[in-house]
Protein backbone atom coordinates (compact mmCIF):
# COMPACT_ATOMS: atom_id res chain seq x y z
CA UNK A 1 0.00 0.00 0.00
CA UNK A 2 1.43 3.23 -0.41
CA UNK A 3 1.46 6.13 1.16
CA UNK A 4 2.43 6.65 4.89
CA UNK A 5 1.74 4.05 7.18
CA UNK A 6 -1.86 5.35 8.81
CA UNK A 7 -1.88 7.07 11.93
CA UNK A 8 -3.70 5.76 15.53
CA UNK A 9 -6.90 7.37 15.68
CA UNK A 10 -6.28 8.62 19.28
CA UNK A 11 -3.19 10.98 17.77
CA UNK A 12 -5.44 11.85 15.00
CA UNK A 13 -7.90 12.93 17.49
CA UNK A 14 -5.18 14.91 19.33
CA UNK A 15 -3.92 16.74 16.29
CA UNK A 16 -7.47 17.34 15.24
CA UNK A 17 -8.01 15.37 11.90
CA UNK A 18 -6.76 18.19 10.02
CA UNK A 19 -7.30 16.07 6.39
CA UNK A 20 -10.91 15.20 7.35
CA UNK A 21 -10.56 11.41 6.78
CA UNK A 22 -13.26 9.37 8.33
CA UNK A 23 -12.35 8.18 11.68
CA UNK A 24 -12.97 4.52 12.60
CA UNK A 25 -15.16 4.85 15.16
CA UNK A 26 -15.63 1.19 15.63
CA UNK A 27 -11.84 1.01 16.47
CA UNK A 28 -10.67 -1.70 18.89
CA UNK A 29 -10.43 0.15 22.14
CA UNK A 30 -7.25 -2.05 24.31
CA UNK A 31 -7.60 -1.60 28.24
CA UNK A 32 -6.20 1.46 29.25
CA UNK A 33 -4.02 -0.27 32.23
CA UNK A 34 -0.32 1.02 32.01
CA UNK A 35 1.57 -1.80 31.08
CA UNK A 36 4.70 -3.14 32.93
CA UNK A 37 8.23 -3.26 31.92
CA UNK A 38 9.30 -6.72 30.73
CA UNK A 39 12.34 -8.08 32.39
CA UNK A 40 14.20 -8.33 30.18
CA UNK A 41 14.80 -4.24 29.29
CA UNK A 42 18.90 -3.49 30.04
CA UNK A 43 19.50 -0.85 32.65
CA UNK A 44 19.47 2.06 30.13
CA UNK A 45 15.77 0.72 28.20
CA UNK A 46 14.38 -0.01 31.89
CA UNK A 47 15.17 4.19 32.70
CA UNK A 48 13.45 4.88 29.26
CA UNK A 49 10.73 3.16 30.44
CA UNK A 50 10.16 4.56 33.69
CA UNK A 51 10.99 7.90 32.35
CA UNK A 52 8.45 8.18 29.39
CA UNK A 53 5.36 5.14 29.59
CA UNK A 54 3.13 7.24 32.29
CA UNK A 55 3.68 10.48 30.17
CA UNK A 56 2.18 8.21 26.95
CA UNK A 57 -0.65 6.59 29.36
CA UNK A 58 -2.03 9.81 30.29
CA UNK A 59 -2.00 11.39 26.49
CA UNK A 60 -3.46 7.89 25.89
CA UNK A 61 -0.69 6.69 23.47
CA UNK A 62 -0.09 3.70 25.72
CA UNK A 63 -2.07 0.78 26.45
CA UNK A 64 -1.94 -2.15 27.44
CA UNK A 65 -1.20 -4.27 24.39
CA UNK A 66 1.26 -1.30 22.95
CA UNK A 67 3.56 -2.99 25.77
CA UNK A 68 5.92 -4.97 22.88
CA UNK A 69 6.13 -2.21 20.71
CA UNK A 70 6.96 0.64 23.57
CA UNK A 71 8.82 -2.77 24.54
CA UNK A 72 10.71 -2.70 21.41
CA UNK A 73 11.20 1.20 21.17
CA UNK A 74 12.61 1.17 25.24
CA UNK A 75 15.28 -1.72 23.61
CA UNK A 76 16.77 0.46 20.93
CA UNK A 77 16.86 3.41 23.00
CA UNK A 78 18.64 1.48 25.18
CA UNK A 79 20.96 0.28 22.40
CA UNK A 80 21.47 3.40 20.92
CA UNK A 81 22.61 5.48 24.48
CA UNK A 82 25.25 2.49 25.08
CA UNK A 83 26.63 2.66 21.66
CA UNK A 84 26.60 6.32 22.27
CA UNK A 85 28.75 5.81 25.00
CA UNK A 86 30.99 3.47 23.50
CA UNK A 87 31.91 6.08 20.77
CA UNK A 88 32.91 8.72 23.36
CA UNK A 89 36.14 5.91 24.41
CA UNK A 90 36.51 4.52 20.82
CA UNK A 91 35.78 7.40 18.65
CA UNK A 92 34.20 6.89 15.52
CA UNK A 93 37.19 5.65 13.44
CA UNK A 94 39.10 2.10 14.84
CA UNK A 95 41.98 0.25 14.17
CA UNK A 96 41.36 -3.37 12.57
CA UNK A 97 43.06 -6.11 13.09
CA UNK A 98 45.90 -5.47 10.47
CA UNK A 99 46.04 -2.16 11.71
CA UNK A 100 44.12 -0.38 8.61
CA UNK A 101 41.66 2.68 10.05
CA UNK A 102 37.77 1.45 9.93
CA UNK A 103 34.93 2.25 10.91
CA UNK A 104 34.04 1.50 14.74
CA UNK A 105 31.13 -1.62 15.00
CA UNK A 106 29.65 1.09 17.81
CA UNK A 107 29.27 3.40 14.92
CA UNK A 108 26.93 1.61 12.87
CA UNK A 109 25.34 -0.18 15.88
CA UNK A 110 24.72 4.03 17.09
CA UNK A 111 23.36 4.68 13.21
CA UNK A 112 20.79 1.81 12.75
CA UNK A 113 20.03 2.23 16.35
CA UNK A 114 19.01 5.16 15.38
CA UNK A 115 16.97 4.68 11.80
CA UNK A 116 15.14 2.66 14.28
CA UNK A 117 14.44 5.11 17.14
CA UNK A 118 13.00 7.46 14.57
CA UNK A 119 11.02 5.22 13.14
CA UNK A 120 9.08 4.35 16.82
CA UNK A 121 9.05 7.96 18.04
CA UNK A 122 6.53 8.66 14.83
CA UNK A 123 4.83 5.33 15.89
CA UNK A 124 4.22 6.82 19.63
CA UNK A 125 4.09 10.66 18.65
CA UNK A 126 7.46 11.43 20.69
CA UNK A 127 8.60 13.90 17.60
CA UNK A 128 8.58 17.65 17.88
CA UNK A 129 7.00 17.46 14.56
CA UNK A 130 4.39 15.38 16.30
CA UNK A 131 3.46 17.73 19.01
CA UNK A 132 3.45 20.49 17.20
CA UNK A 133 0.52 19.03 15.44
CA UNK A 134 -1.04 17.98 18.67
CA UNK A 135 -3.28 20.11 21.13
CA UNK A 136 -4.17 18.17 24.61
CA UNK A 137 -7.35 19.49 26.44
CA UNK A 138 -7.42 19.31 29.75
CA UNK A 139 -9.95 20.08 32.43
CA UNK A 140 -12.87 18.94 35.00
CA UNK A 141 -15.37 21.02 32.96
CA UNK A 142 -13.89 20.48 29.17
CA UNK A 143 -15.71 18.13 27.33
CA UNK A 144 -13.15 15.37 25.54
CA UNK A 145 -12.23 15.83 21.93
CA UNK A 146 -13.96 12.67 20.79
CA UNK A 147 -17.14 14.23 21.89
CA UNK A 148 -16.61 17.56 20.00
CA UNK A 149 -15.82 15.62 17.36
CA UNK A 150 -18.40 13.07 17.17
CA UNK A 151 -21.02 15.75 18.09
CA UNK A 152 -22.39 13.78 21.10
Amino acid sequence: MPGPPPKPTNLRLLQGNPGRRPINRREPKPDAELPSPPEHLSETARAEWSRMAEQLHRLGLLTSIDRAAFAAYCVVYGRWIEAEQALKKTGPVVRSASGHPMLSPFYTVAHQSLAQLRAYLSEFGMTPASRSRTSVHSGENADSLEDFLFGK
